[in-house]
């Protein structure tokens, strides 16, 4: 299996996308929150992980290499 090198001990994110590809989804179940890469092509979040804070989610951001948007 191939890995994606990190670059500066930040991850890559999925080829082809960027910081405006990132969303968050809510369950209406259970309200848990993911923040991940969105693919229009598969209608699915690549790479999501669990959020609870806006901390969390400046996190994911900043895990890319990405500066977090001012308003979370």
């Amino acid at each position: 299996m191939f890995f994606r090198h990190r670059k500066n001990g930040k991850k890559l994110p999925p080829e082809g996308m960027s910081a405006a590809d990132i969303q968050k989804q809510s369950s209406i179940c259970t309200g848990e929150t993911v923040i991940g890469f969105y693919d229009p092509k598969t209608d699915r979040l690549l790479q999501a992980v669990v959020v609870r804070s806006a901390q969390d989610v400046a996190d994911y951001y900043r895990m890319y290499g990405f500066e977090p948007p001012s308003k979370l």
